[in-house]
């Protein structure tokens, strides 16, 4: 009986394997490093969920467009370029950092946005496209599991960085670990596509939109992540006003929280290596549980008075992100057609990642105005409603 650990057995995606392993750490690497260098100079909530905002909001406008250009391109060279185009970005940030002021700090954030929004349609194809289509579902988990364990391991050791030697040092960190990959690239060697002529432009852009709106699973994946990205995932971008602004406890505070979410992914994610939970091509209840469960976890962030309670929810939510995560990325990417996958999969990233843009700028703004612990609160209640909405229009049926 194959399982998710299957995957290791293709020679291809170990080493694609070992080359996201350091490209997610500097992922990681950036993403607490930006958000606490725009805590460090703002002291502002709400500027800490703009930047949060601007680095995830490019994906909702030009995410489905590159995911066209994914479904047509050599994806081997197109991960090239957004590896290097990222690692580039974070060069120029690196260096001009100690003259980089709040309007600078935004800039790069929209680009990295930017990138991210080219990068994310072209990782999530390259994978599957490795193997066989009997293991693209255990390539997913375990990609997912690569993507948590980094969430565990990098912000914990970024938090030491910046603590001893600078959120400058972390950012160049984050360049030499983007470099690998682009070493590895160069041996794959993914399937081609199905030789078929390419629709106009916007086209294959609407006929990827059909496409998934024609899937009931897809349709039902999607609207749960619009529900949970936005509430649950916007919290966890906003860690660093929780940390510093709610418990004062600084850049060493966020890593340990950016870590608790880690270690409740990383929980998640190896009950799903070891097929516990195992997903397929539809959306279990369970699904919907967890996704409940990370609201009541948004919700114990907010009302933490202690900080080893606030760890406790904050590693919950990073379990439950993780387990509905790898659930409806398992469910749509499973019987995805190869020449739809970039398409689809950039959809997948406006709802399950762009929308997180909107859950930073709103608990930002909300934090502003009544602070941290209100906000938090208020999105996870919002969230238990519309999860419960879900639920009754599921009517107990399994998709």
């Amino acid at each position: 009986m194959l399982k998710p650990s299957s995957a290791f057995k293709n020679s291809q995606f170990r080493r694609f394997f070992l080359g996201v392993f350091f490209t997610v750490q500097a992922i990681w690497i950036q993403r607490v490093s930006i958000s606490w260098i725009a805590w460090e100079r703002s002291e502002s909530p709400g500027f800490v969920g703009l930047i949060a905002g601007l680095s995830l909001l490019p994906t909702l406008l030009s995410g489905p467009l590159f995911g066209v250009i994914a479904d047509r391109v050599d994806i081997r060279r197109a991960a090239f370029v957004t590896n290097g185009s990222m690692a580039v970005c974070l060069t120029v940030l690196a260096v001009l950092l100690p003259f980089v002021d709040l309007a600078g700090l935004a800039i790069a954030a929209l680009t990295i946005g930017l990138i991210s929004s080219a990068h994310h349609p072209v990782r999530m194809s390259l994978g599957p496209r490795l193997v066989p289509q009997e293991l693209v579902q255990y390539v997913v988990t375990v990609t997912a599991l690569n993507f948590n364990l980094a969430r565990l391991v990098a912000p914990a050791v970024t938090g030491l960085i910046i603590a001893e030697y600078g959120a400058r040092t972390a950012l160049w960190t984050s360049v030499v670990f983007y470099l690998p990959m682009l070493v590895i690239l160069i041996g794959l060697r993914p399937r081609p596509l199905p030789d078929r002529p390419n629709a106009a432009f916007f086209t294959a852009l609407i006929d990827g939109f059909r496409f998934a709106m024609a899937s009931p699973v897809i349709r039902l994946a999607f609207l749960i992540s619009v529900v949970f990205a936005t509430m649950v995932r916007g919290a966890l971008e906003v860690l660093p006003v929780l940390a510093d602004g709610a418990f004062e406890r600084g850049a060493t505070g966020l890593g340990a929280l950016t870590t608790a979410a880690g270690v409740g992914a990383l929980a998640s994610a190896s009950f799903k290596l070891v097929g516990v939970g195992s997903s397929d091509a539809r959306i279990s209840m369970g699904v919907l549980v967890a996704t409940m469960g990370g609201q009541f976890a948004v919700i114990g962030m907010g009302l933490a008075t202690s900080w080893t309670f606030v760890l406790i929810a904050t590693a919950l939510a990073g379990f439950a992100a993780t387990y509905v995560g790898i659930s409806l990325q398992a469910a749509i990417q499973t019987n995805l057609p190869d020449d739809f996958r970039g398409r689809v999969m950039s959809l997948w990233t406006v709802v399950g990642f762009g929308t997180v843009a909107f859950g930073a700028f709103g608990i930002g703004g909300l934090a502003e105005l009544f602070g941290i612990g209100a906000a938090l609160a208020t999105v996870g209640g919002l969230g238990c409603v519309a999860v419960a909405a879900i639920f009754v229009s599921m009517r107990g049926a399994r998709i």
